[in-house]
């Protein structure tokens, strides 16, 4: 098991929403996908909701990551697989998620 590390990754905004455009996602396809409501990922484009800081959680990086490489669920023991969005989209570029310092992480 990889040691625990205590650089905060972030995903920015624009990382969010080149994800989805990258996806060929509208922003209700992509909360589908997510589990979410469309008018989260209107707040997760924006960074921000009446005025404070919309942090992406862990939790939806790293489901954009999975959907990026062509997996839409997992139950525990086996991946069920996109195919066919894999097949046109290709997985997500790492430099789209950031340290909080805004490093690029490659």
């Amino acid at each position: 098991m990889a040691a625990k590390s205590n650089m905060k990754m972030t995903m920015t905004p624009e990382a969010f929403r080149n994800w989805r455009k990258r996806m060929g996602l509208k922003q209700k396809d992509a909360a589908d996908l997510l589990g979410l409501k469309k008018r989260v990922i209107q707040y997760y484009e924006k960074g921000s909701r009446d005025g404070k800081k919309v942090e992406i959680p862990k939790t939806v990086r790293l489901a954009c990551h999975a959907l990026s490489n062509g997996i839409e669920d997992y139950d525990g023991a086996e991946a069920v697989m996109m195919a066919a969005l894999t097949a046109t989209t290709g997985p997500e570029p790492a430099q789209e998620i950031q340290s909080d310092t805004g490093h690029s992480q490659e």
